[in-house]
This record gives C-alpha cells, structure tokens and sequence, in this order.
C-alpha cells in the first residue's frame, strides 16, 4: 500500500507509521545474512524499538541487544529470543534482574567485570574492546577516539585473568559500509588475536548499514564466515538502523501558516522533540511530494521553480531553531493538510521528548493487508507522569 493511499485515512498526528511490507523486506535480507554467514543478528533496541513490530522481527532474528534494564525488559516482553545486554557501566541495584533477563552480558570496564563475575559467572560473559580504530562521520559518533569510556584498550587487557569471558564486543562503525567493517575488523584483530583465540563468540557490534541500497551485502557475508572459521567463534552482528531503514513515516499537520519574508508552515511536530537526529547529526529529513530547497541551517540544495511554492517548516516549540527545512512544493500547503517526513522509523522513535510539552506522536502500524492500527496513543498522562 502506497503512503499516499494511508493519508486518505482519518487519524490524529503526530503520528509515526512503520510499515510491514518494507519492514519484512529489511528483516528478509538480514536473515539471509545470517544464513549464509552462520552470524547471529541481534536488533538493537537503541536504534529501533517498536512494540508494534516486535514478533515479526523475532521472526527473522536471534534477538535484541539492550543498553541496560529497560531494554532488557522490553525485549523479554515483546521478542522473548536471545537477550544480550551492555552499558558502560550497571548499577548494583539492577544488575540481578540484568543478569536473571539476559543470556549474554558484556562488560565496559575490568572493574565491572571483577564486581560482578561473581554472581553472573553462569552466563556467557563478555568485555567490550576498544579497537583503536573508527571510521565514523563525526566524533561525537566516535567511540575509539581520545579519551573515549566506550571499551577497552588493548594495552589494558595485559596481566588481566579472563576466567569466565567467553567473548568479545567491539563497536566502531556508524551507518558504514561492509568496506569499513573490514578496516576495523582488521584492526581489531591485530591488537586483540592472542585473546580472540580463547574466546567463543565475538560480537562485531552495530552501524552496519545493510540495508542500505549500495550495501555489499556479499562481502559482509564473507568477512563473517572467514572470520568464524579463522577462529571457531560464533559471530554476532547488532544492527538497529538496519531493521527500521526507510520502513516508517512520521505524519504532521500544518498548523498555521504565516509569513515573514518566506511562507512558514507551522506543523503539529517538532526537529528536537521527534526528529532529533536532524539537529544532532545533522540532516534534513525528506519530505514525500516535496523537494528540499535549503537545510535547516539554511545550507541551500536547489533552486525553486517558477511553478512550485516554498515553504519553511516549523516545529510548534519556542525554540528558534526548531525548523525542519525549506521545501518546495508543487501546490499550497492549507492548514489541517498533512506532510509525510520520510524513514523516521529508526532513531526517531527511541529519542522522543515532550519538550515544551509538545505531543508524543501515536505510534502506529500498516499491515501487509494495508490496514492502519494503533498500537499505541499518548496522552497528557505520559507528559505529567514524568515530570
């Protein structure tokens, strides 16, 4: 079903809509992945959470991979699969229902792991390595840089007892490429080998960009394989941008409309709030049935046509900054019309706030036999309750 036949239906926005069809068809390709690789895909609920769509990624994958408690929660309750869980560092007064819930627990820190080995030795136990080597766009998204918390450092794991590690993580990459993968694996490998080959599985982390189209899904494939049986471990890939990749919309309404030198569409949504990484990283969301003119720090892409319309769009906040972007559109926008941001399902969700008490949007689900449901509607409640 095409988005423009879900706009005909009446339903309250803000809204995200993750779509089955697109959403089986990122999974479909992950599970041949694994198959063909022999590594275990875990989601990672940090970059997609939706409880909407849960079961039928359990269909595909092995499980989730969690940043604490909550997640580990979340995934017991909607997947119920593999559990495997890191933070950079547990709290004494959660880590016995993080080690009941998950059945693999990666550690940040020897400290961490001399605390609690004791009481967790019956799992699977894993350190997070530090390979020294990232390829990520920009260092706020650089977890090997200077002064990094995210890891351990070679130099680090000398005289150390591994008793009861089974395993080793390492995350470096951010929406890459299989290419970068390469680089970073065979970084890894050069500071970590003597410890790799008394391990049982490795985990080679997140920001595989496999379902982006250009991804070489075939060379991501065979760096697994050869690494498994290099080594004899069981590889681990955990995604989360992957599985949420171009599968959800989030909907807005115009507002109002006003005019201080260029036409400005006030929405029912809000950058910050709903789509932070459009700040944060940052880019400008596409728009459907729209063309972007200029980013939403004024970096200008295109030039308007003689027979289209401009518009600025606006998030309904105080904050100045809270604007999504200048597009072009082929008619008027009208107040109460609606405007489809495009691939909000990943990192959108996760990131919500009700800053200036604006609105959580609804989350909702388009079946493969094209009907829309709620899964689930925010209300005042979920603003007081947490302030």
């Amino acid at each position: 079903m095409q988005i423009k036949n879900y706009l005909d239906n009446d339903f309250k926005t803000p809204a995200y809509i993750v779509e089955e069809n697109k959403l089986r068809k990122n999974c479909e390709l992950l599970a041949k992945v694994s198959e063909q690789s022999g590594a275990k895909i875990l989601l990672a609920l940090k970059g997609f959470a939706f409880s909407g769509a849960m079961d039928i990624v359990g269909e595909y994958l092995s499980g989730c991979t969690c940043s604490g408690l909550w997640e580990a929660k979340f995934a017991k309750e909607y997947m119920n699969k593999e559990i495997h869980t890191f933070s950079p560092a547990f709290k004494d007064d959660e880590i016995d229902e993080i080690i009941e819930l998950s059945h693999h627990i990666v550690f940040n820190s020897f400290n961490q792991f001399k605390k609690f080995k004791g009481k967790a030795s019956h799992k699977p136990l894993g350190l997070r390595c530090n390979p020294e080597l990232s390829v990520a766009p920009k260092e706020i998204y650089n977890p090997c840089g200077r002064y990094s918390r995210l890891g351990i450092r070679a130099i680090d794991f000398e005289n150390e007892d591994l008793t009861y590690v089974s395993g080793l993580h390492f995350h470096a990459l951010c929406e890459e490429s299989a290419d970068s993968l390469e680089l970073v694996l065979k970084a890894f490998e050069d500071k970590f080998e003597k410890y790799i080959k008394k391990m049982k599985w490795i985990n080679f982390g997140g920001g595989h960009h496999i379902t982006k189209q250009g991804y070489d899904v075939e060379k991501l494939i065979n760096l697994c394989k050869n690494f498994s049986d290099k080594y004899g471990v069981q590889v681990y890939l955990e995604p989360g941008e992957a599985i949420g990749w171009q599968c959800g919309t989030l909907v807005a309404s115009v507002v109002d409309i006003i005019k201080n030198e260029k036409d400005i569409a006030i929405l029912d949504t809000s950058s910050e709030a709903h789509m932070p990484d459009t700040i944060i990283m940052p880019y400008t969301s596409e728009v459907l049935n729209a063309r972007i003119l200029s980013s939403r720090d004024g970096e200008k892409y295109n030039e308007l046509s003689k027979d289209e319309f401009a518009y600025l769009l606006g998030g309904n906040t105080c904050l100045a900054g809270d604007i999504m972007g200048e597009y072009a559109f082929k008619d008027k926008l009208k107040i109460g019309q609606k405007i489809v941001f495009l691939d909000q399902a990943h990192y959108s969700i996760v990131k919500n706030t009700t800053f200036n008490g604006v609105i959580l949007p609804n989350l909702m689900f388009l079946d493969k036999n094209g009907r829309l449901n709620m899964v689930r509607e925010f209300g005042y409640e979920n603003y007081s309750k947490r302030n």
